[in-house]
Formats: C-alpha cells, sequence, structure tokens
C-alpha cells in the first residue's frame, strides 16, 4: 500500500515546468537540492535569486513526521493553534520510549505498561487531528519512513535530527523542532535559511569489510561536528549508484552529526528496486518518469561541479577502509589501520565490553545480512563471542524479515541478545547490565552518536562508532583493537581464525514480509475524540503560552552559566530517564543545563550541574535549574553564555522550551548549531552570537548583564552587550544575531507558538 499517493501524483506532475521555470529564473543549470528546494516554495508566485547562507525562505513540506518523545511537546503545541485537522500528511512513531533491557517481548510489554498514559495520549490526539499512528514495536521513525513515505524529490520535515535518513530516498528531509512541526501541521509556511550545498563525488566501488557507513565515518572526520551547518550535502558521481538505497540512507542519516540541514542522493534504479520491494511500485514508475530532468543534478552541475556547489570533496570508495569514529564525538574519525595505533597510544580500554548493532542508522535487511553473515561465521569457525551483543531491528517488517530468513537464530546462537524494534541504547534508553557503572570501559556500537555518558549514564564509557559487521567482529575478538583485516582470533583449540569479509543481501530474496507492521489509521472524522490526558498526570501538562516581550531592554539579567566546550542538547536537556517528561515541561525542566560544565568550576566544587546564586547570602552554589527557579520566583531574569556551535545534536525543542520556561532571556554564545538557534528563537528567546569570540573571557560568575538595542530590534543590527561587575566596573561589547522580520515578530509575540495562534484566530 502506497500512503498519500494523489499527493505524490500531484508533486510529480508539478515538477518538470516547476524545474524548468527555477532554472530559467536562476539562470544557470541546478543542482539536485535546488532542484527540490526551488518547487517547493510557499509561495510559487515568487521565484527571486536566493543567496545561500543568507535568506530566509519559506517552503511548503509534503509531510510531517514525529517520534514519541518530541511528539509529545510539538502535539501540545499543535493543538494550542486552533485547527480541527493537520494540513499535511502527518505521523507519529513510538520508538524513544522503549527501554532496552531484557530483550524485546520482555521490553515492548514492560514499555507499553510504563507508558501507557503517553501512548494513549499520541494516539488519541493522532485520531483526533488524522494523523497515522505507528503503535510500540513498529519500528524506529526513519527506518519506518523510509519504508513507507519517503519518495525522491519530495520535501519532509521531522522533530529528530535524523529526519534526514530519507535524504536514501532522494528526499530533502530536514529535522526541526516542535514548533516548527506544529507551524506546517497547521498550514503554515516552514521558514530555513537557503543551505549552501557541499558536493561529495562518489567513485569506486565498495568492497570487501568496508560499507556504506565508513563513507559518513570519514566525511565526519573531514568536516567535523560543524563543517556542514546550514548546508546540504549533495552525493554525485558514479560511485553513488553502486550504493543500495538503505546504504544511501544510512550515509545521509549520519550526516546529522556534521550539523548538515540535510543531505540527499540521487535517484537511480537502486531507489527504484527498494520502493518496488516496500510495495511502492506506483512511486517508482512516476519517479522514472521523470528522473532525468529532475531527480538528478544537470549535467553542467556534474561536468563542473566546482562552478555550482559551495565545496567539492572528493571520495573513492574502492580505496576506503573501514573507520572506527570516537570517542565522545562522532567527528573523531580513523581508518581501522591507524585506529589500533592511536587506541594505544592514547590509553583507550582496550578490551571491548559490549558491541551494539542497529538503531535509526544501521538496521535495515542489507545491515543485518552482513553482520549475520559474520555471526555465523563464529559459529562456524569455532570461535565465542567475548564481549556483550546487542541487536536493533529498525522496524517490525525488517525484524520479521530477518527473523523468517534465519538472521536472528544467527546473532542468538553467538550469544546475541534482539531488542525491541526501537531507539534503546543509541538515546540512553538502556538499562545496562554491569558490575561497574562508573568505571572507565569501552564498547562499541553503529550508531550515530557518542557523546560521554549519552548511552548508559557512565561519562567513563569510550563509545565509539563503526559499521555493524565491523561491530560484529570486534565483539567476537572482544577487544577494539581487533583488525578483521589482518588479525586471527583463536578458536576453542587455540588454533588462529580469521574471519572472511562479510557478505549480505541488498534486498530479501522472498520479498519482505510482516504480520503485523503496526499501523493505525486516523479516524475519518476526529470531532468527536477526546485527547488523553489525565488531570494530575506527571508525565503531560498542557502549555500555557508563555509571556510576550513587555518592550523594554533586557536589564540586570543574572549569569544562570556560562558552559565551557562542547554543550549539546544532552548536555542541555539530559534524555535517557528524562524521556518520560518530554511531554510535562515543569518536570522536565529540572534537568536543564545539568550536564554542562561551568567555566567557572573551582576545585573543591563540581563542575558540572554546580552555579553560583549571588542573589543568596554567602556564597551559595545550586543545581542550575534550582537556581534559575530561584531567579524566577524573584522576578529577575537570567542569560546562559556558551561556547561554539551551543546547541549541537539533537532537535529536542526541550532544551529551548525549559530556559524560556525558568526564565532564561538570552543565549549568548560563540556560535550555535542550525536546528537549536531556530528552537530558540521558535520559543522566544533571544539568541545573540559574540561579534568577537574572545569577548565570551569578559563574562564573570558574579556579573549582572544588560541587553540593549531591543526596542530598535531589526535585521543586521547588532545589540549591545553590558557587563556590570561586581567591582563597580562595566564593559561592553556587541553581540551579532541573524533574526529576520518574522522571527523578530516571533520574539515580540512571545514565542512563534504565539503569533501562529493570534493569526489563526483572525482568520477565523
Amino acid at each position: 500500500m502506497t500512503f498519500d499517493i494523489e499527493m505524490i501524483r500531484q508533486r510529480y506532475a508539478a515538477m518538470p515546468d516547476g524545474v524548468d521555470r527555477a532554472r530559467r529564473t536562476t539562470g544557470h543549470a541546478l543542482t539536485l537540492a535546488e532542484k527540490i528546494l526551488l518547487t517547493h516554495l510557499a509561495d510559487d508566485t515568487q521565484r527571486p535569486v536566493f543567496r545561500r547562507g543568507e535568506d530566509y525562505v519559506h517552503f511548503a513540506p509534503d509531510r510531517v513526521a514525529m517520534q514519541d518523545a518530541t511528539a509529545q511537546m510539538a502535539l501540545l503545541q499543535f493543538m494550542n493553534a486552533g485547527r480541527e485537522r493537520v494540513a499535511v500528511p502527518t505521523t507519529v512513531h513510538c520508538d524513544h520510549l522503549i527501554l532496552a533491557d531484557r530483550g524485546a517481548s520482555t521490553d515492548l510489554a514492560a514499555a507499553r505498561e510504563v507508558n501507557r498514559e503517553v501512548y494513549d495520549f499520541l494516539s488519541s490526539v493522532s485520531n483526533k487531528y488524522g494523523i497515522g499512528f505507528w503503535r510500540p514495536g513498529a519500528g524506529i521513525i526513519h527506518q519506518v519512513v523510509l519504508e513507507n513515505y519517503a519518495f525522491p524529490g519530495g520535501m519532509m520535515i521531522g522533530t529528530d535530527s535524523h529526519t534526514p535518513n530519507a535524504g536514501g530516498m532522494g528526499m530533502i528531509a530536514v529535522g526541526v523542532g516542535g514548533a516548527d512541526a506544529a507551524d506546517v501541521m497547521a498550514g503554515m509556511a516552514w521558514e530555513l535559511k537557503m543551505p549552501r550545498i557541499i558536493g561529495v563525488r562518489l567513485t569506486g566501488r565498495l568492497g570487501g569489510w568496508t560499507s556504506p557507513k565508513d563513507v559518513i565515518l570519514k566525511l565526519a572526520g573531514i568536516l567535523t561536528v560543524k563543517g556542514g551547518t546550514n548546508a546540504i550535502i549533495e552525493y554525485f558521481g558514479p560511485g553513488t549508484e553502486t550504493i543500495s538505497a538503505t546504504g544511501k540512507a544510512t550515509i545521509c542519516n549520519m550526516g546529522a552529526e556534521v550539523g548538515a540541514t540535510t543531505s540527499l542522493f540521487p535517484y537511480d534504479g537502486r531507489m527504484g528496486d527498494y520502493l518496488r520491494a516496500t510495495g511502492r511500485s506506483d512511486v517508482a514508475e512516476l519517479a522514472d518518469a521523470v528522473a532525468e530532468s529532475c531527480l538528478q543534478a544537470d549535467a553542467t552541475v556534474l561536468e563542473h561541479p566546482e562552478r555550482y556547489y559551495d565545496r567539492v570533496i572528493e571520495i573513492d570508495l574502492s580505496t576506503l577502509e573501514p573507520y572506527i569514529n570516537g570517542p565522545f564525538t562522532p567527528d573523531a574519525a580513523a581508518p581501522i589501520s591507524e585506529f589500533v595505533r592511536m587506541a594505544r597510544e592514547k590509553g583507550y580500554p582496550e578490551r571491548m565490553e559490549v558491541g551494539l548493532i542497529g538503531s535509526c542508522t544501521d538496521s535495515s535487511y542489507e545491515d543485518l545480512t552482513r553482520a549475520a553473515s559474520v555471526a555465523r561465521q563464529a559459529t562456524e569457525k569455532g570461535l565465542t563471542v567475548q564481549a556483550q551483543y546487542i541487536v536493533t531491528p529498525g522496524s517490525e517488517q525488517v525484524r520479521y524479515t530477518a527473523e523468517r530468513d534465519g538472521m536472528l537464530r544467527d546473532f542468538e546462537a553467538i550469544g546475541g541478545i534482539v531488542m525491541a524494534n526501537a531507539c534503546g541504547a543509541c538515546i540512553g534508553q538502556w538499562k545496562r547490565h554491569t558490575d561497574d557503572a562508573t568505571r572507565a570501559n569501552s564498547i562499541v556500537t553503529s550508531f550515530n552518536r557518542n557523546f560521554a555518558a549519552r548511552n548508559d549514564g557512565n561519562p567513563k564509557t569510550h563509545a565509539f562508532i563503526a559499521s555493524p559487521e565491523m561491530v560484529t567482529a570486534m565483539t567476537i575478538a572482544g577487544r577494539i583493537t581487533f583488525n578483521p583485516l589482518t588479525d586471527t582470533i583463536p578458536d576453542k583449540e587455540g588454533n588462529p581464525v580469521r574471519l572472511d569479509a562479510p557478505q549480505g543481501s541488498e534486498l530479501p530474496a522472498a520479498g519482505f514480509a510482516v504480520d503485523d507492521p503496526g499501523y493505525q489509521a486516523p479516524a475519518a472524522d476526529g470531532s468527536s475524540v477526546t485527547v488523553a490526558i489525565a488531570p494530575g498526570s506527571k508525565r503531560l501538562q498542557r502549555l500555557e503560552p508563555f509571556g510576550a516581550w513587555d518592550g523594554e531592554d533586557f536589564e540586570g539579567l543574572r549569569l544562570l552559566i556560562k558552559t565551557r566546550g562542547k554543550c549539546t542538547t544532552d548536555h542541555i536537556s539530559m534524555a535517557g530517564p528524562w524521556l518520560r517528561f518530554r511531554g510535562h515541561l515543569e518536570n522536565i525542566s529540572d534537568n536543564l543545563l545539568m550536564g554542562a560544565t561551568n567555566a567557572f568550576a573551582a576545585e573543591g566544587r563540581d563542575a558540572v550541574n554546580c552555579v553560583l546564586n549571588p542573589t543568596l547570602p554567602g556564597q551559595t552554589y545550586d543545581k542550575v535549574s534550582t537556581v534559575a527557579k530561584d531567579y524566577k520566583a524573584k522576578g529577575l531574569g537570567s542569560i546562559v553564555v556558551a561556547q561554539e556551535n551551543y546547541g549541537e545534536g539533537s532537535s529536542r525543542e526541550h532544551a529551548a522550551m525549559e530556559p524560556r520556561f525558568l526564565g532564561v532571556k538570552t543565549v549568548l554564545a560563540q556560535s550555535f548549531a542550525r536546528i537549536h538557534e531556530t528552537n530558540l528563537k521558535k520559543q522566544g528567546i533571544l539568541a545573540l552570537t559574540f561579534a568577537h569570540k574572545a569577548d565570551w573571557e569578559k563574562v564573570r560568575e558574579d556579573d549582572t548583564i544588560s541587553i540593549l538595542g531591543l526596542k530598535e530590534f531589526a535585521p543586521g543590527v547588532p545589540m549591545t552587550v553590558v557587563l556590570q561587575h561586581t567591582d563597580g566596573t562595566t564593559e561592553s561589547f556587541e553581540a551579532e544575531h541573524t533574526y529576520n522580520d518574522l522571527q523578530i515578530a516571533w520574539f515580540r509575540a512571545g514565542s512563534a507558538l504565539n503569533l501562529l495562534s493570534k493569526k489563526t484566530k483572525e482568520n477565523e
């Protein structure tokens, strides 16, 4: 069954003419990204030439997808928009709240009980507003979207940073905050700064132990976690046709780790094969008809890529090695030939304690077949795993088919535990069974993020990222320094055994199969449906609008925290056990910035979740959230000061809503990650950057800070930051911003949602 086929038909029918008009208007050949972007303009009558990295543009996405953790807040916001149904096709996927513990059946049953009120809420609100609902156990949002909704040349937004997974199907798919999703569901345009375009030319062909995962692991090392910010990564070249659709999705998925707006591949026969295998032959036929003109870059672009891309990177797949990235950051990239030496030099714990495969980035049928071929060798060659081995299928369709084809037995035969089709350990939803939860240790995963404490809550866990087949091989060997290309493993008799290169199947020979995919269609008329929110719930809370700007400059702000070093959304609003409060803003705000490092930490005090409250007598230090609550109770606004790429990582808007709820007026950083900066703007927090990054050093722990220039708030006009030091001296410097007129209107209204609600009422 093809969902929303009429919408897709209309999109393809209009695309050739739209691409032709865009080419005439711009006066030049078009990249694939430009073709999709310029045929999704919200106002189709205006086709100006947009400046990449500068102009904000309004788009009309084809659909919205939300995972259960972020969907709660997004839908709570949407409920205040005054609409009876969503304006575009929308789905909710229950994948984040399932704790990986003992195994699929046990964990899924436990999740359904523990999270019952959240699932009931999501099911009822989906039913009421015309939203497709994928029940817990159906699979991870990005794999389910790839199997059912992604189509070449389309545009989608999703409330998860790894939404770009759908780029493997030639779709512009962008991770956003819930407020963006609420806007689009309510029929509003979606605003995005016109991205730069990074072209990655692939040549050659993958082989042996090298997999699609290694393409993005290498690229992460080239671009770093900031190199893709406000850019689309567009792959091209003959090498693209040698990679499967799900392999392409793996590459696009982890593009989020370099800050990219999204990533995408041109349409080819491998995508068509995947569409047909997943029951969407009608979409494949439509795509085939417009492939050459609309679903790949123009020939001139491919001939002279340096003229059309802002940067061109070359990767030869034939010479690419397997990569291992980490620990603690996904851009610490090393080919396996260098990693072994590096790991020993740096003293990483060599013993590997857990190997984990799956997650949204590497849980396809092809991924499992390649990993299973390695696991099967262990059984056949008399080897036993030397570390715990955990397997997470991407969807019920993948799991059911893998079970039918014997792959799950291969994993279980070497001691593997098959977890529920959910995010699990990748996002910290993992009850790790260990004899010491605080010691230094090493794990290797096929996930996409490896921030400190992300997987198991232990900041001393060294998490490394590799392909599923490499993870499996290392699990069998029991050490992170094992190189399957060169090393051997002793069998039960002590004889050296070498693992053969993995073998995989792009698609199941007998086709995909599934008993119950886990989909719930919404009611045709949801007017009589009651949204389930229990009175006094600890997990769900209806939203009250934030207050509008009072028309005055921000004077006398208290410094809540000055962060030092990496401060991701995991540091700002931790996941793990806090996921249960994603629908309750007041309760989840207790985790505000609890993982951030205080730049003023001194000997004898904790560096994390311990900040000064100068309004209390003596040197009073407390948790960040406690100090923020005290400031709020006293009617004092506060400010957060940070360094580079503040808000890196997840799309979670709680990292913006929590400080807003607790009275933070401004975040002043050396630079922002794209999604988080937008989320701050959407929630009415003033997001500023230092005009001169060295001014960060001037901010003292007990400063009172003023932001001047709000009365003249205008695009491109800097503001003035005034530091009032306790010694009676003052310092001032300029701060810059990226607000346009609409975003300034959000700020003045108190949030984008406030402005949306106002316009909805005016149009009634």
